[in-house]
């Protein structure tokens, strides 16, 4: 009988030996794998630090008032896996709301309208739109005949826009303002003329006497091979004359878009993509270049 004991007692100490090793190695398992992730954790925190600092490092080098849109200053980095690559594009590029709508001259009022009809937005919605957004920067309480003052629940500033992300809170803008990137070619921080230096294609067709061929010929010369602007192959051009002769223009015809175009606007766009490994930051500025010292108008992180 003591025998059968002493066994039953041997096998209850060996299972019980057995379970602790076992809950001692599903411990150590756990601590292994928690130290493991912790590691990954700490090794993705330190490249996301690392491609902040190679974006904010690009973005440093290209306020400098030396450095000009496709220098080669603006690709570098400390190691191979740790670089930053900078695109400077004029922010007269853009079509600035502030300048379309102020003393609203009907020249800028119809580029405006143009514009947005060769973005698909409808006739009525056109006017809609429009109308409203004049009634929200226009200092009186007079509703224009398709545009809104104060209402219930809505109230236009009666001032120019600070941001161009106030659209979003006009009357008939709030569909446009949800497509991708509506925003891209937009602005209210350029000095205001369009810029034919780095206007994208739809804004330069939206100005008078342009047609697809023209913009498409006018876009391949000055974008160079790579087909991108701010990069080191664009062409670069001496004066507005040299615009107009890339354009094919009689001196006529250059007329009817001279009080719509400017010539390389002082305020620029730097988006500085800083990398490590495979994590990447981005920071987008806008700055007015003039003088030694360039002034920092917007910064933001994408």
């Amino acid at each position: 009988m003591k025998t059968c004991a002493d066994k039953d007692r041997r096998s209850a100490a060996l299972l019980l030996s057995l379970w602790a090793l076992f809950l001692l190695s599903a411990v150590v398992i756990s601590w292994a794998l928690d130290i493991d992730s912790r590691l990954t954790l700490n090794g993705n925190a330190s490249r996301v630090t690392e491609a902040e600092a190679m974006a904010a490092s690009g973005s440093e080098i290209a306020m400098h008032p030396a450095v000009k849109s496709g220098s080669p200053l603006l690709r570098g980095g400390v190691s191979p896996t740790q670089t930053f690559e900078v695109r400077i594009t004029g922010e007269g590029g853009r079509l600035n709301i502030n300048w379309v709508v102020a003393g609203e001259n009907p020249q800028r009022i119809e580029l405006l309208r143009k514009y947005l009809e060769i973005k698909g937005i409808e006739l009525n919605d056109r006017d809609h739109m429009i109308d409203c957004l004049l009634d929200w920067v226009d200092p009186d309480n007079l509703v224009r005949l398709n545009g809104a003052e104060t209402e219930a629940g809505y109230q236009p500033k009666n001032a120019l826009l600070a941001r161009i992300d106030e659209l979003k809170r006009i009357k008939g803008w709030h569909d446009f303002t949800l497509q991708p990137d509506w925003d891209a070619g937009l602005t209210v921080n350029s000095t205001g003329p369009v810029d034919l230096t780095s206007a994208p294609h739809d804004l330069l067709m939206a100005l008078p006497g342009m047609t697809e061929q023209v913009v498409a010929a006018f876009l391949a010369l000055r974008q160079g091979p790579d087909k991108q602007d701010g990069t080191e192959d664009d062409v670069e051009f001496k004066s507005l004359e040299d615009v107009r002769v890339a354009l094919g223009f009689t001196t006529e015809q250059f007329n009817t878009l001279a009080p719509l175009v400017g010539f390389k606007d002082q305020v620029v766009r730097v988006v500085s993509t800083g990398r490590s490994a495979n994590v990447t930051r981005v920071v987008q500025m806008v700055i007015r270049k003039t003088g030694n010292v360039p002034q920092l108008i917007t910064w933001k992180e994408l």
